[in-house]
């Protein structure tokens, strides 16, 4: 049987009050290195200090990858909804408002 490898996606507020979302499978050294900036290219670096609002584990790396990339595309309502655990939020965030829409479709 293979090892599975805890990952984390977590999201961070920003000094500035935006989001950054990433990947981990160490929280807490990574929450650590965004706050010390060891890297001066990393998006958080100049927005520091930061803090943790948001982790979910997942069981693969893949998971993880696929789950960061779906909330990087989500609108700010969207991630803070996620943030506080507001899923009703969530799918009517989710749901398509354009007029060409079926559900928004007036016979």
């Amino acid at each position: 049987m293979r090892n599975m490898k805890l990952m984390y996606v977590y999201m961070l507020k920003c000094s500035d009050q935006s989001y950054y979302t990433g990947v981990t499978n160490n929280l807490d050294k990574r929450l650590i290195e965004h706050n010390e900036g060891y890297n001066p290219e990393c998006y958080t670096f100049s927005r520091r200090p930061v803090e943790l609002v948001y982790y979910e584990i997942c069981s693969s790396p893949r998971q993880a990858i696929a789950f960061e990339k779906k909330i990087k595309g989500w609108s700010r309502a969207k991630k803070e909804a996620l943030i506080s655990g507001d899923w009703n939020s969530i799918q009517n965030l989710a749901k398509c408002k354009n007029k060409s829409s079926s559900g928004n479709y007036k016979k």
